[in-house]
């Protein structure tokens, strides 16, 4: 066995997992200033936000049966290009429609190396290795995340260097424009190292080049391995047409309603608990508390690096602790942490003094808001109101931020406790846990239906998530929105405790015996 070849194909082919982590939070830096360049309404924000997620739930459909007909490497490098011109696309961006378009475009990118990316590391990693070499796409996911929001808070610190080259490239000017435009690189990079990858062995067999996939197995098995599996791999491919095609129906038959309700409430409570409020809203919720644009940018690494550290830990532990405690684990974190976060908002005041009022106004302009002076506001709602009631509509989406942070008193370190902790507790659970899950609870007759099933609710109720919260920050406030997330995390948890059996150390038909109920 060659396993510095398969570990070497399969790097390459985990950076779609990086492309994707990266191109769905690099929006975090962005909208920022996009909102008011624009002139964006909250709901047209999400949408700037959540549209690469509905492309990416279309392309998950699509991608699998396109592979087999195409296969698995030429899916990827469409991928690549999908990547590279969504990344150029955006930050050429001359209007709110174009953006859209652009970002859409990069999400059929991201279901589709979502998807492809680990079928073809499970189809060429030799069984005893096939876990950890699958998790390298699971760890691209994070690692891309964690750089989107490090060269995010980069390029914001080269827009204010006094370099010549910063200067001419007008980091300052362009600034969210090089944040996406920066993916251009890494996808160049994956379109041209996919050249080195072989094509799947199992799609090779699959379509009678068996010659092809000797080679590829040989390389990545060793010889008398290779000819083994080509054996067992053409053998299940010729029996495979017998098999009676799996109708949408049997999801529904009584005998599976425990383990459907299971997977419906594991997919949706991965969602609806916010992740993805943080992920793609990090600076703007920073923000929310007075630190600054530079430290909001900053304090956004800090998510990425524990989300990076706790998703080790969860892959160290799965087949260790197991899948239940993890996830009780997990939900009371985030459950608390949301609680703690909800806390901290719903402490701040705000006021503006004489003094404020006038460091304000050189913001503002002419616009006057000397009617707010000495006003102690009780919630961010309280004071957003006054301020559209004084400033214009442009003026408030522009500089809204710099208004809060010279009136707000509150503790920020509750805020930054509460988002790490968050991020931490879902790491190390339901994040990946889920998947974890999926693979075991449905009988295997239906496994994949009814994971392509609950993977499109999961992909659903992201994209909504991402969709409302601007509209929900700006309506209910960052109290609620987040005592919303924490309540949701809550229940998730009562329910993994009294329903979910542990799946850990058995056998898939074992499991079958106990959650379907003939």
């Amino acid at each position: 066995m060659n396993l510095r070849y398969t570990v070497f194909v399969s790097l390459i082919v985990a950076l779609g997992g990086f492309l994707m982590g990266f191109d769905a939070s690099v929006i975090s830096g962005v909208v920022k200033f996009i909102e008011p360049q624009f002139d964006l309404t909250k709901i047209q924000l999400g949408w700037a936000v959540s549209c690469l997620t509905l492309t990416a739930t279309l392309a998950m459909m699509m991608a699998g049966p396109l592979s087999d007909k195409f296969g698995r490497r030429t899916i990827l490098k469409y991928a690549a290009a999908l990547y590279f011109l969504s990344a150029i696309g955006s930050a050429f961006a001359p209007n709110f429609l174009f953006l859209v378009v652009a970002r859409m475009l990069g999400g059929f990118g991201v279901g589709a190396s979502l998807i492809i990316a680990p079928v073809y590391i499970a189809e060429i990693a030799p069984s005893k290795l096939r876990g950890t070499m699958v998790s390298f796409n699971q760890l691209n996911i994070v690692l891309g995340i964690t750089v989107a929001f490090f060269t995010n808070y980069m390029i914001l610190q080269l827009g204010k260097s006094n370099a010549g080259w910063a200067e001419f490239l007008q980091f300052s000017t362009f600034n969210w424009r090089w944040m996406l435009g920066l993916e251009a690189l890494p996808a160049i990079i994956y379109f041209v190292s996919l050249n080195f990858v072989p094509r799947s062995p199992r799609w090779l067999a699959m379509n009678g080049l068996d010659d092809e996939a000797l080679v590829v197995m040989t390389k990545s098995l060793g010889a008398e391995e290779a000819e083994i599996q080509l054996k067992s791999i053409t053998k299940s491919i010729k029996s495979s047409p017998q098999k009676e095609k799996v109708s949408f129906k049997e999801l529904f038959k009584p005998s599976m309603k425990l383990v459907l309700l299971i997977g419906i409430v594991i997919a949706v409570t991965q969602q609806i608990t916010g992740i993805n409020s943080v992920f793609f809203y990090a600076p703007m919720i920073f923000e929310q508390t007075g630190i600054g644009t530079d430290a909001s940018f900053s304090q956004a690494i800090l998510v990425g690096l524990i989300n990076l550290i706790f998703t080790l830990f969860a892959i160290w532990l799965v087949d260790r602790v197991g899948r239940k405690p993890l996830l009780i684990f997990g939900l009371s974190g985030i459950a608390i942490s949301m609680f703690i976060l909800s806390s901290g908002f719903g402490q701040a005041t705000y006021q503006l003094t004489a003094k404020n009022i006038q460091e304000c106004s050189l913001i503002a302009g002419s616009e006057d808001i000397t009617s707010m002076e000495n006003i102690v506001y009780n919630s961010d709602v309280e004071f957003n109101e006054a301020l559209k009631a004084c400033l214009s509509e442009q003026t408030f989406k522009e500089h809204q931020t710099d208004f809060i942070s010279k009136a707000i008193s509150i503790n920020p370190w509750l805020v930054l406790i509460g988002i790490l902790g968050f991020v931490a507790s879902f790491a190390v659970s339901i994040g990946p846990v889920m998947w974890v899950l999926f693979s075991e609870l449905f009988p295997n007759r239906v496994r994949g239906l009814a994971i392509s099933f609950v993977g499109l609710i999961n992909s659903g109720i992201s994209f909504l998530v991402q969709l409302v919260f601007p509209w929900e920050q700006i309506n209910f406030g960052n109290a609620t929105t987040f005592l919303i997330y924490g309540i949701f995390g809550a229940i998730g948890l009562v329910f993994v405790f009294f329903m979910l059996p542990e799946t850990k150390g058995k056998s898939l038909e074992e499991l079958e015996l106990i959650l379907v109920k003939e």
